[in-house]
């Protein structure tokens, strides 16, 4: 049977997933790992690791490249936080709207021994509320760059407050183009979009393509006074750009998720940024979603060799005609599936279905045979050149 090693803390729902499974938690030697913001490095992928399931979005913890190059799943779980994001980004929106940080440590920092009673507090309250003086979000114009799983949401959420919302993503999926209202205004580039914005909303993952997205240059773009909101990723902005933009009125506030030295000295002397601890996704629902949904996947390979939500790897699914399955994971190169299909023939197998997809440069084959599936076909199909790993299912 399989077995897996647990990082970081992962929900109990999650783990009963692999141990309901009957798979079997190991520190040294294991098929998968689940893991959540651990960093892992090239020594956690052993030779015997077949799959690792983020529970979460992000894979920026994770060597991917490496990982392909030894035929190891990598698997996410998009939108299974979506929701929790999408209820801080709204939360987002209202505090860097309203004063309302600054007007709490105003109340908690007066001091109380120079009222008589609270007739004088509250005249005290009331003479300086002014300055916590905000604006509704009611008409003004949210950007959404990223229109994934939570930029979706957060285009619905905020749509109901009355906000008009402009989107942009140059990646965006099917599914996703259709869970998006017609409301929403497709932007051409990012410079339109920041242009048009009075709030902004980050949505995207940390790839080298988005990394230091709001960038000294970008920032020029900004409609005067806007309001930034990241709880996307940290690298995706850079922090000297954005507090230079705040220096120069160019944008009035900045929410971050994201804490950094420059980030947090700058709040300390300022009420123009308001830093949270990373909790975006910090809901007791989100981590078991995303856990449940990380296992499932996980189990689902190990079992039957099918992706879901892999961001290293092709989708694939095949319905289990027999009992008897290979799995041939191998570089994207042409004439593989006639080799491998060669190969099963010579051995005097009979293929009873198939599948392969591809992704870049790696493919995976689902092969059902009629009969057992012998170690000595496992060996022969590993020797072809170009295959990274066989493994045989028998159930």
């Amino acid at each position: 049977m399989y077995s897996y090693k647990s990082l970081s803390v992962i929900a109990d729902e999650g783990i009963a997933v692999l141990d309901e499974a009957g798979f079997r938690p190991e520190s040294k030697k294991f098929d998968s790992i689940i893991v959540r913001s651990t960093k892992l490095t090239q020594s956690d992928l052993t030779d015997n690791l077949k799959c690792i399931g983020r529970a979460g979005a992000g894979v920026d913890n994770i060597p991917v490249s490496d990982a392909t190059d030894k035929g190891i799943v990598v698997f996410n779980s998009p939108g299974a936080n979506a929701n929790a994001v999408k209820e801080l980004v709204v939360c987002g929106l209202l505090l860097a709207s309203r004063g309302i940080v600054q007007g709490s440590n105003f109340s908690n920092n007066m001091e109380l021994d120079s009222f008589s009673d609270n007739t004088e507090l509250n005249k005290s309250v009331e003479q300086n509320k002014k300055t916590f003086q905000g604006n509704e979000v009611f008409g003004k114009t949210l950007g959404i760059v990223g229109l994934g799983a939570i930029g979706s949401l957060v285009a619905r959420a905020a749509r109901n407050l009355g906000m008009q919302i402009i989107g942009y993503d140059p990646y965006i999926s099917i599914e996703s183009a259709w869970k998006l209202s017609s409301e929403v205004e497709k932007a051409e580039s990012i410079d339109q979009l920041l242009k048009k914005s009075d709030y902004i909303s980050l949505h995207v993952p940390l790839v080298e393509d988005t990394k230091a997205l709001i960038n000294s240059e970008l920032v020029k773009n900004f409609k005067k006074g806007a309001k930034l909101i990241n709880l996307s990723r940290g690298g995706i902005v850079d922090d000297l750009s954005v507090i230079s933009a705040l220096d120069e009125g160019i944008l009035s506030c900045y929410v971050t998720d994201f804490p950094s030295k420059e980030i947090i000295t700058r709040s300390r002397d300022y009420n123009d940024i308001i830093v949270m601890p990373h909790i975006g996704a910090s809901t007791n629902e989100a981590k078991i979603n995303c856990a449940v949904m990380a296992a499932n996947q996980m189990k689902d390979f190990l079992m039957n060799g099918n992706v879901t939500n892999s961001v290293n790897f092709p989708s694939i699914m095949l319905e289990r005609t027999t009992g008897h399955r290979i799995i041939v994971i191998n570089s994207n190169e042409p004439g593989m599936i006639g080799k491998i299909a060669d190969q099963i023939a010579e051995a005097g197998f009979n293929i009873a279905d198939m599948s392969n997809k591809s992704k870049d440069n790696i493919a995976i084959n689902l092969i059902d045979l009629d009969t057992k599936v012998t170690d000595e076909l496992v060996s022969n199909l590993g020797k072809i050149d170009h295959v990274i790993s066989v493994r045989k299912i028998e159930h």
